[in-house]
């Protein structure tokens, strides 16, 4: 997720953009299956009746999923071709063991949001998250408007994607969950290097997930990566405690209604040892000179933008430790540690 402007960010710089596609919902990127190492499998030897996609007459393989539900965070079982492959996903249908909710794919990510599959009920969110909800916004998102990030600080993509990775180090080999992904821009960076077991990109957006999806289907290299495209909100998290190796969130967290539930939440799903890394867009800096300051005070209609001690005292009251950063201009990168 992203910004569309700030006091101290220039207006989206003037380029060129091809008009933007329709955003089909047919399944079209089917790669081979390969489990999932992290899950764990439960062989039924008679008939399991599950409702709703999971009904079977003969002996069955129901799978305790690595998701869980966001209303009673109860792990999901799954009944379908296991692992963490679009594919997979698309063909399963998923079971709350708890609340008995059932969750489905659609457009080729899976929804795991509280209201998914309501018929009646729609939720607004703040207008900084409904904006990234737009088509325009989320085609863009890659077409001009984060590489007017550097104007603030920010190093590119290719540069926080290798700070980042050396920040994960002690976390490869494990589950990587990319929050507030927007298009999937670092998701496919963390599942293209192979560093990671599985890669799950989520975003509360729909078409920011879909734009994710159309640049998946265009890299071969992807084809058979162990990625996941997930519809959720960063204040449920819908993953068991302690289950997740890494969490990234680049360019989000000034985005969220709630920073301090999202990284409470992060804390929750992160194993210990676990790494937190995030970058955003700072209010002011050390260096930002008095008067200005003023002028770039929180407002309740805005972004979160917060201070370097700001961010550092919200993840150490949620109990991550080893917190350290990295600043230039209005951009920060920091990381932190679950005990």
């Amino acid at each position: 997720m992203a910004i569309s402007s700030a006091p101290f960010i220039h207006p989206l710089c003037q380029a060129e953009f091809r008009k933007c596609p329709f955003l089909s919902s047919k399944p079209q990127f089917l790669p081979h299956l390969l489990r999932f190492k992290s899950q764990r499998t439960i062989h039924a030897s008679s008939a399991v009746t599950l409702e709703s996609g999971l009904n079977t007459q003969n002996e069955q393989e129901i799978q305790v999923d690595v998701f869980s539900c966001p209303i009673c965070f109860e792990p999901l079982k799954r009944k379908g071709p296991p692992g963490l492959k679009i594919s997979a996903i698309y063909r399963s249908a998923f079971k709350c063991k708890g609340c008995n909710k059932f969750y489905s794919s659609k457009d080729m990510y899976l929804d795991l949001t509280v209201t998914s599959g309501l018929r009646d009920y729609s939720e607004v969110q703040p207008a900084r998250t409904e904006l990234f909800r737009s088509p325009l916004v989320s085609f863009l998102y890659e077409r001009g408007w984060r590489q007017n990030f550097r104007q603030s600080g920010f190093p590119g993509p290719d540069e926080e994607f290798r700070v980042a990775q050396e920040y994960f180090e002690s976390s490869k080999g494990g589950l990587l969950v990319d929050v507030s992904c927007g298009s999937g821009l670092f998701s496919r960076k963390f599942a293209k290097s192979g560093s990671y077991s599985g890669v799950v990109a989520l975003d509360f957006s729909e078409n920011m997930l879909r734009q994710c999806y159309d640049f998946i289907k265009k890299e071969d290299t992807l084809s058979t990566a162990n990625i996941a495209l997930v519809r959720a909100d960063v204040s449920r998290l819908p993953f068991p405690s302690g289950s997740v190796d890494a969490v990234h969130a680049g360019a989000a967290l000034h985005c969220w209604p709630s920073p301090s539930n999202a990284i409470a939440e992060i804390t929750r799903i992160l194993r210990s040892g676990g790494k937190f890394v995030g970058t955003t867009f700072l209010r002011y800096t050390s260096s930002t000179p008095w008067i200005i300051r003023p002028f770039r005070e929180r407002s309740p209609q805005g972004y979160s933008y917060l201070t370097e001690e700001e961010i550092e005292d919200l993840c150490t009251s949620t109990g991550l430790t080893n917190y350290s950063s990295k600043t230039q201009q209005s951009y920060i990168m920091f990381t932190a540690e679950k005990p």
